[in-house]
């Protein structure tokens, strides 16, 4: 089940990488970069414990997308909770709402 999850996982975090680059007009490269070297929990989980949010966090949270980022995608979806730790998902809300993103009420 965990492998299915994260095998999942990659591909929507790869799809907020190509909805970034087509529907906010960001070609986050590092990101992309990240996801190929890593995969997608490995990056997500770094992205989230890093001590100040990323400078595509900050491209997106500029162009009014906040919903592209790796933070959103967790929370928005239960469905990705089992891969993060209470301490993990704590972080990603506390950022998204530092930044003034309202979760999707599930």
């Amino acid at each position: 089940m965990t492998a299915k999850l994260e095998s999942q996982f990659d591909e929507a975090m790869m799809g907020i990488y190509h909805r970034a680059k087509v529907e906010a007009n960001y070609p986050a490269t590092a990101f992309h970069r990240m996801l190929v070297e890593r995969r997608g929990l490995s990056t997500a989980k770094y992205l989230i414990n890093a001590a100040k949010p990323s400078e595509g966090y900050t491209n997106l949270w500029e162009r009014k997308r906040l919903d592209l980022t790796v933070e959103a995608l967790i929370l928005d979806n239960p469905k990705w909770h089992p891969l993060f730790t209470p301490a993990e998902l704590a972080k990603a809300r506390a950022r998204l709402s530092d930044y003034g993103y309202e979760m999707r009420q599930n």
